[in-house]
């Protein structure tokens, strides 16, 4: 009997259509939703629609049989607290799920808390169980530079790197790493830990918001709670916006959240004190007098101490 002689190929197809293989694999979605999550951030919405396609040539490229390899796609993203760095990490996970490029598409959140151990033996363990955890998926460390505490000779956070940059290079095509913080302590992070620097392709910027973006955000907020602002209300969060900016530990969408928090609790109070009837309109309107009471217009949060970040408003 003879042997069998090689199967024929199929026919290689000419063309590929990207538009429809992103629209077709759900990364479309996911960028629109990202668009109506986050307000601005226009930089940094490109940034990531220039990645995805990046992913989608690279898919075209293997399935016509042209040299490709996984992507380097680790990542930073810097910019002050409050401005969608881990709402923008959610999304790349999906995005990368759903091109083929991890196994999970899930996102693990973490700090030096959950990596580095207080004592000897016990940081080796602690990181490589978060980082098992992460596998197949995107693995977001929040402030990386308190990873790195040179002025304490005891501390084992350098252990912790050790072991990251040794997974980043040698299991970068089962897991993404994004290091996240502010701005000038990553830069001097990296300077320190170069390491970091050469295995990081994408470094991403955040902007701060602007007042007429975190007046959008506000409304936004109070939409998907079913509050909203009466006129006067409005007018006066739009001066408490500035105001606010000029305080300490300003975080940008994060400090309007918890001001509107504060708000929902004057108005609360005001009207359980007010009559035992109250009308769905008085249930879901923020009046003015809920905003002035902040002490922001009289200055009282100068010096003020913030917990993760957010006002006392």
């Amino acid at each position: 009997m003879a042997e069998a002689g090689p199967v024929a190929a199929g026919p290689t197809p000419d063309l590929i259509d990207l538009k429809a293989d992103i629209e077709q694999t759900g990364v479309a979605e996911v960028l629109d939703r990202l668009d109506r999550e986050l307000v601005g951030l226009a930089p940094v919405k490109q940034r990531i629609r220039e990645i995805a396609a990046l992913l989608v040539v690279e898919r075209a490229r293997a399935s016509l049989g042209l040299a490709t390899e996984h992507p380097t796609l680790h990542m930073s993203f810097t910019g002050n607290p409050g401005t969608g760095k881990t709402t923008v990490a959610l999304r790349m996970a999906e995005i990368l799920h759903k091109l083929g490029y991890s196994r999970r598409g899930h996102l693990v959140s973490v700090t030096r808390d959950d990596l580095v151990g207080q004592y000897i033996g016990h940081t080796a363990p602690k990181t490589k169980d978060v980082i098992k955890k992460a596998m197949g998926g995107v693995l977001f460390i929040d402030e990386a530079y308190y990873l790195y505490r040179p002025e304490n000779e005891r501390d084992y956070g350098q252990e912790s790197i050790e072991i990251l940059l040794q997974v980043m290079e040698n299991n970068r095509d089962d897991l993404v790493v994004i290091l996240a913080g502010y701005a000038d302590r990553m830069a001097r992070f990296f300077e320190s830990n170069p390491g970091f620097r050469s295995r990081i392709t994408h470094h991403i910027d955040f902007p701060d918001y602007g007042d007429a973006e975190l007046m959008v955000i506000a409304d936004k907020m109070l939409e998907q709670q079913n509050f909203r602002f009466d006129d006067a209300a409005r007018a006066a969060f739009a001066e408490y916006i500035p105001l606010r900016r000029g305080q300490p530990h300003f975080a940008n969408a994060r400090s309007i959240r918890n001001a509107l928090d504060r708000m929902r609790l004057r108005l609360a109070h005001r009207i359980f004190s007010a009559a035992p009837l109250v009308s769905r309109d008085d249930l879901m309107t923020i009046r003015e007098a809920d905003v002035r009471a902040s002490r922001v217009y009289s200055g009282g949060l100068t010096g003020s101490v913030e917990l993760n970040s957010g006002p006392v408003a």
